[in-house]
């Protein structure tokens, strides 16, 4: 079943291979439970994570899964890799192939990346107009100053893309080292507005989306699920 909400009569009509007329009188009979709840209406909602029961029967019980991993270098934010190591092959969990990811990192970059099975959820972060901040503590090769804070605050023009991206914050941290804040994620963005100060970003590394924080007793490599608190508050963002 897609993400996307379905009616429990084709629902039911679809998975025992009855008419949906006939679902009615079954509903009627108190036959079928939606989350643990006898239901009634023929009409309502269900989607990819409620547990639906006939007579008994299990059809549907997937459970929403939400994942935290403390990406390190020289992994790929990809599900499928034929050179290299995977997000997902790094994982020490036994469903970590249902799992997609809620967007990248680069190969080098570390730190925050968020897995899970619920594409409406990892949609819903990347709305544009959501505008949800990704926090990156960046350390790069030459000395930083102010004109580096105007120039991030101000857009920079990509012509490749023939767009500029939006107002991005940096704070200096250290001669060497930044926090940027950007709620939009181009192509190698970060590395690229460094690049027009021709200062190389040295190490990159995601600390915060939204108001959710990397969890600083993850070492690199490891992840734990969110919970529901988190998954709530980044929903609502």
């Amino acid at each position: 079943m897609s993400s996307s909400k379905s009616r429990l009569d084709r629902f039911i009509s679809r998975q025992v291979g009855i008419k949906r007329g006939d679902v009615r009188s079954i509903l009627a009979q108190g036959r079928v439970l939606v989350d643990g709840h006898v239901a009634r209406d023929i009409a309502q909602q269900i989607d990819q994570f409620s547990h639906v029961t006939f007579d008994g029967r299990s059809l549907q019980a997937q459970q929403a899964l939400y994942v935290m991993l403390n990406k390190p270098a020289a992994v790929v934010s990809a599900t499928k890799d034929a050179e290299h190591t995977t997000v997902i092959d790094i994982l020490q969990r036994d469903d970590r192939e249902q799992l997609h990811i809620a967007g990248r990192l680069d190969f080098n970059s570390t730190g925050l990346l968020l897995l899970s099975n619920d594409g409406d959820w990892s949609r819903q972060l990347s709305l544009p107009e959501r505008q949800i901040a990704k926090v990156y503590t960046v350390t790069v090769a030459q000395p930083l100053n102010t004109d580096y804070v105007a120039a991030f605050a101000a857009g920079m023009y990509f012509e490749y893309e023939d767009i500029t991206t939006r107002p991005a914050q940096l704070s200096i941290v250290s001669d060497y080292v930044a926090e940027v804040s950007l709620c939009e994620g181009r192509y190698h963005q970060i590395k690229r507005m460094f690049g027009r100060f021709q200062n190389e970003v040295l190490t990159l590394h995601r600390h915060r989306i939204g108001s959710l924080d990397l969890d600083v007793s993850l070492a690199p490599g490891e992840s734990r699920d969110l919970s529901q608190t988190e998954v709530a508050k980044l929903a609502g963002c």
